[in-house]
């Protein structure tokens, strides 16, 4: 059984990014074990992302994990290191995860009123023990698909909204109105005033 928590991820170093030219040639020249190594070594980080874009879903987030290294292993004859391995990596990682998120019909109907609002409310309002805090990853789960995928791309991930809008296909004034909803969901199940 996959435990629920988010794993942590590793901070490539300057070596790092060396090795990672020599093992996409031999990636590329048919090394799977090098291609291995690549996998080892910028999963986590991707798995991050991805894991938090899903919504905790550990099975979800896996799929896209997967979903993106069979591209990168497509694609990566073309790679011409542009930006970093692990850049564009990740790029691939918040691809596959934002179409099975759009593809999910769970993505429009959360999104489609004020239910999510509801269901934040009702949870923010159950009755808590003292002393117990709620988990800023599991407050993070509860908010609806879109402005929980602003809210990672933008805060957690240094995205422009922009480059947001462009993803998920939106207006950059509804990435700016989803991040502004997903910050007051945050707020409210946390307990917090504004």
């Amino acid at each position: 059984m996959l435990n629920a928590t988010m794993p942590a991820p590793c901070v490539p170093t300057e070596a790092d990014a060396i090795d990672d030219h020599a093992l996409v040639r031999a990636a590329v020249g048919g090394d799977t074990l090098a291609y291995e190594r690549i996998y080892r070594r910028h999963s986590p980080r991707v798995y991050a992302v991805l894991w938090r874009l899903c919504g905790g879903q550990a099975a979800r987030a896996e799929d896209a994990l997967q979903e993106a290294f069979l591209q990168a292993w497509k694609a990566l004859p073309g790679f011409r290191f542009d930006s970093s391995l692990g850049t564009w990596l990740h790029r691939l990682g918040v691809n596959a995860a934002l179409m099975e998120l759009r593809a999910n019909a769970a993505w429009q109907a959360c999104d489609a009123g004020g239910e999510g609002w509801d269901s934040v409310a009702a949870l923010a309002s159950v009755e808590r023990c003292a002393g117990t805090t709620l988990d800023l990853e599991r407050a993070l789960d509860t908010l609806p698909p879109r402005a929980r995928a602003v809210l990672v791309l933008h805060d957690i991930e240094g995205w422009k909204h922009q480059e947001i809008a462009t993803q998920l296909q939106m207006a950059v004034g509804s990435s700016k109105a989803q991040l502004h909803r997903a910050r007051g969901l945050l707020r409210a199940r946390l307990g917090e005033t504004a």
